[in-house]
């Protein structure tokens, strides 16, 4: 019996320090608001690879569960049940919509945003310095910023025949009430007159407004933030393009993907800054406990190419102050 003992404590002796070295492998659910999970998309590339810059290996010590609303608000739930069923480490989710909809659906589960305008207006947060409760993430810096202002103000500045905007909007996404009333407020002090094309819903709702907005005498056009709309962007562009209609976007996926021009956050760095947050939260910090990072600048993106189809000569004051020309 003594000699089965002491084999015992030889043998666990040895075993428990190489238990004890085995890396952890954490689970990180990652849930896009639009864009579909494919190999080449920039914001997931960017995530992985600010990952793998502060040491998680997939396959090794992580594992990314990629998922996707494709636009739709409604599936949320079920997809933020089935990686909690995971049990995933940490939640990161895209957009105002998602964020408050993965405050919904769990208080215990550590939550990243990224993409988001504002954090604090529709009540994803109520602190930027102290989040509270299981919830971080980074935003674009654009509270007090009146940036839907200055789409109304940049698309004139470069287009200066403008004189009516097409804003196409989405009601059913909460930030869209403060955007609409500071692009109206920004259009009547330049006096151009602007009509709004509302999205109420998802079936269908979109192909209404748009054959509404391409009936009309709009020589300019506005894209309001909303997943449905960065879902759609392809559509969106080669819209703009067929009806030869100069428009403004927030995100840059649309420049990069053939439209005229946009201005607002950068969506690649805001995942990169994202994977910060996620690398402090799987080594024990509270997300609660982490500030807001809010991006200090917006990215002007002009798309030459988009321009000349459109037989747009834009000013050079305009290029002179973008962040990126595409040629």
């Amino acid at each position: 019996m003594k000699k089965f003992a002491a084999v015992c404590v030889l043998v666990f002796g040895f075993a428990a320090p190489a238990a004890s070295q085995q890396a952890k492998i954490h689970r990180v659910g990652f849930v896009s608001a639009s864009v579909p999970l494919v190999a080449e998309n920039p914001s997931l590339q960017s995530f992985r690879s600010a990952l793998r810059a502060l040491g998680y290996i997939e396959g090794k010590n992580v594992v990314i569960d990629y998922r996707s609303a494709e636009g739709r608000p409604e599936r949320y739930p079920g997809i933020f049940a089935e990686l909690m069923g995971l049990k995933a480490d940490v939640l990161v989710v895209a957009s105002v919509v998602g964020a408050l909809e993965a405050k919904k659906a769990t208080i215990a589960v550590p939550v990243v945003f990224a993409g988001v305008l504002d954090a604090v207006g529709p009540g994803i947060v109520s602190s930027l310095a102290r989040p509270g409760g299981n919830i971080t993430g980074t935003t674009f810096g654009v509270a007090g910023s009146n940036i839907a202002g200055k789409w109304v103000e940049l698309l004139k500045e470069a287009v200066p025949r403008v004189s009516r905007i097409a804003v196409l909007s989405n009601s059913a996404d909460p930030q869209t009430a403060l955007l609409v009333r500071d692009i109206e407020t920004a259009a009547s002090v330049l006096k151009v007159k602007t009509e709004r094309f509302d999205v109420v819903g998802y079936e269908g709702s979109l192909d209404k407004a748009l054959v509404a907005l391409g009936a009309s005498a709009a020589n300019g056009m506005i894209v309001v933030n909303s997943i449905l709309f960065s879902a759609n962007h392809p559509r969106l562009v080669q819209f703009a393009a067929q009806k030869r209609i100069p428009a403004i976007y927030f995100f840059n996926q649309f420049t990069d993907n053939g439209g005229f021009m946009s201005y607002g956050g950068n969506l690649e760095d805001s995942y990169r800054r994202a994977a910060t947050l996620v690398d402090k939260v799987l080594k024990g910090a509270k997300a609660g406990d982490l500030p807001i990072d809010q991006a200090t600048r917006f990215e002007l993106v002009f798309n030459l190419k988009a321009a000349r189809a459109l037989g747009i000569a834009i000013p050079q004051s305009p290029l002179l102050r973008a962040d990126r020309v595409i040629e």
